[in-house]
């Protein structure tokens, strides 16, 4: 099942640092799983199997991953903003996304040019968290409808991707630097939606987190 009111974000433009340490040279996010898929791609993959359409931000000078995420269908954006953080990151996406779809549209203009349905919402997804089950994505997209945010949960512990309605992109479009949206998340509150699916907390962090539990 897709949900086609609903637009996913993907950031995939950090550095990896820590990983990188362990392994140099190495880009976490195109590192391979046990199933050989890159990091980043089987993240993306999540993501598509529920949103018909997925914004990527990666690096300007990330071009393998542009090309692989490309290819998987997802909008690339190289923004220089990746460099700066996450919050940057999401800034660049929340201005694209703003740009596209446009606040207070014509009366008429509930779709968008491609006859697709007008999205109300996003889902804000980690290019470093690959076990994400897309049945997770599909209940927090339709169960985030009339929440201004809304986020998984996992044995009480709140995980990703997080949900924001489209009335909040422009207090995205101003984030900076590497804090995220946990000032937005704080003004605001979120809707927690119980979920059983341990990868809404896991990430790749280090060449050991390939392989959970090994």
């Amino acid at each position: 099942m897709r949900v086609d009111d609903c637009v996913g974000i993907l950031l995939a433009g950090g550095f990896g640092r820590r990983y990188a340490a362990q392994a140099p040279g190495m880009d976490k996010l195109l590192a391979r799983l046990p199933d050989g898929r890159p990091v980043a791609v089987a993240a993306a993959q999540a993501l598509l199997a529920v949103l018909p359409r997925v914004h990527a931000v990666v690096r300007p000078e990330g071009a393998e991953l542009a090309r692989l995420l490309a290819a998987e269908g997802c909008r690339v954006l190289r923004d220089e903003a990746a460099r700066q953080g996450m919050g940057a990151s999401l800034a660049a996406a929340a201005s694209a996304l703003l740009r596209e779809y446009p606040p207070n549209p014509a009366p008429q203009a509930d779709a968008v040019a491609s006859g697709e349905p007008r999205p109300d919402r996003c889902l804000v997804a980690l290019g470093d968290m690959p076990w994400l089950r897309p049945a997770t994505i599909l209940h927090l997209a339709q169960h985030s409808r009339g929440h201004l945010i809304a986020a998984p949960e996992f044995q009480a512990r709140r995980g990703h991707p997080v949900a924001f309605a489209a009335a909040l992109w422009p207090e995205l479009a101003r984030l900076a630097g590497d804090t995220g949206a946990r000032e937005v998340l704080h003004r605001h509150g979120v809707k927690r939606l119980a979920v059983d699916d341990p990868g809404i907390l896991a990430d790749v962090d280090l060449p050991t987190d390939l392989r959970p539990g090994a």
